[in-house]
């Protein structure tokens, strides 16, 4: 067997230590990767809304299909509400009017006016009046018919009738022979006979023991002196 020599001892290299974990750094690393594990376990995707927790949802962002009462609050909330009339001056009845409300002369002619009657009868036809004097005629447009006078004791033939008229300024005037409204007046072939337009019968178509003549118009009356 060779024995070492002191020279092969100083020949052969040193070794080198052989290095290990040190047991410091392992728990330090253990500690950072279990915290970074619990983070990701426990913190949330997002982060909540303030509003929701500090702020309930108003009323009005909520649908009625969540809340059913909330269309009926809705619909109260456009209900008019009745509020008391407020207080108007009464009303003072005119002392020249009745409580009647039926529309008349007066109102139509203002107070203190004195239109003829021409003037009141217009102005009745304008406002559409055709009733009572609305229904006559103005005085003038329609000058009374000349005709043939009938007696008061004349029995009328039939097709036969009598007219009465009135100048305008209300005198009567005796009453005139006129045919009745659709009668045909046959010859003696029985022919019918050529009617006048007015109706106003002409001395030759007289019904037989009628006197013949012509009314008179009477003049206009004298107004007050």
């Amino acid at each position: 067997m060779r024995r070492k020599s002191k020279t092969d001892a100083a020949e052969r290299p040193a070794e080198r230590p052989v290095w290990g974990p040190n047991r410091g750094l392992l728990v330090v690393a253990a500690l950072l990767a279990a915290s970074g594990l619990a983070w990701f376990l426990f913190v949330p995707d997002s982060p909540p809304e303030a509003t929701a927790v500090a702020h309930p949802p108003l009323p009005s962002t909520r649908s009625a299909a969540e809340d059913p009462g909330l269309a009926v609050w809705r619909i109260q909330k456009d209900v008019p509400t009745w509020q008391a009339p407020q207080a108007t001056h009464p009303v003072v009845p005119d002392p020249e009017r009745d409580n009647d409300p039926t529309r008349d002369l007066s109102s139509y002619v203002p107070r203190g006016a004195q239109p003829s009657m021409a003037e009141v009868i217009t102005r009745l036809n304008e406002a559409g009046v055709s009733t009572g004097l609305g229904a006559f005629s103005p005085p003038g447009t329609r000058p009374p018919l000349i005709g043939l006078a009938v007696p008061e004791d004349y029995a009328l033939p039939p097709g036969y009738v009598r007219h009465h008229q009135a100048t305008d300024d209300g005198q009567r005037i005796e009453a005139i022979l006129m045919f009745a409204p659709g009668f045909q007046l046959l010859d003696a072939q029985q022919k019918p006979v050529e009617m006048p337009a007015n109706r106003v019968v002409p001395p030759e178509l007289a019904p037989p023991g009628l006197p013949i003549r012509r009314i008179v118009i009477p003049p206009p009356a004298a107004g007050p002196n």
